[in-house]
């Protein structure tokens, strides 16, 4: 087990773990400048319940990104932080930006690019933790019927990244799925995508339990 006291953990991904975060090059040990979603709810549960541990927290998320963006600033936004552990949430722009734009990232493409990063970080940091989060829609606002078979390819990716490089794994579009049996999708996402506060905390509370497993 890694020695809990001056843990850094990275969170990394698109909009929805940017959510207003600070550009400031600086990790944060009190929780501040980490935006307004999951991320911030994280640091503030471990900050509460660890407040002697020393631990340090980096958001890094960059609205719009895809695999290939992260790729492309992984060793400068990832690699060379060295963090104990690395959070990642990508692929909804992979196809939100082909319907947009006919700028995506195919779904083989996603998995060669999403792989390639993880041999990266594995061979450089290789004691390493690692979360990864499945992309999830809901059919409505921006998102629509045609979004739902290309992002359950890419679900089926990154669990099968998180498999191969056994890392965790949190099933964000079940956890979505069954959140909408008690309260309608616009209760927890803002436009089938983002989420509101209450999907955030949806993140969070599986995120921890996902970190909880990795007994940092």
């Amino acid at each position: 087990m890694t020695d809990s006291k001056n843990l850094t953990i990275l969170f990394q991904g698109d909009s929805i773990t940017d959510c207003g975060r600070s550009r400031e090059a600086i990790p944060t040990w009190n929780g501040v400048g980490l935006g307004t979603g999951y991320a911030a709810l994280v640091a503030a549960r471990l900050l509460c319940e660890r407040p002697s541990d020393g631990l340090n927290f980096y958001n890094r998320g960059v609205s719009g990104n895809r695999v290939v963006d992260l790729y492309a600033r992984w060793k400068i936004d990832a690699l060379n932080l060295k963090p104990d552990v690395i959070s990642i949430l990508v692929g909804v722009n992979d196809t939100w930006h082909e319907f947009g734009s006919s700028n995506g990232v195919e779904v083989p493409r996603y998995e060669q690019f999403y792989r390639m990063l993880m041999e990266w970080t594995m061979r450089e940091l290789p004691e390493v933790g690692v979360i990864i989060l499945e992309p999830f829609v809901m059919p409505f606002g921006a998102a629509t019927d045609a979004w739902v078979p290309e992002i359950d390819q890419r679900r089926a990716v990154a669990r099968k990244i998180a498999d191969e490089f056994k890392t965790e794994f949190i099933p964000a579009q079940s956890i979505f799925d069954k959140a909408i049996e008690s309260a309608p999708p616009q209760h927890w996402l803002n436009d089938g995508v983002h989420p509101l506060p209450a999907g955030h905390q949806l993140l969070a509370d599986a995120w921890l339990e996902a970190f909880a497993r990795l007994g940092k």
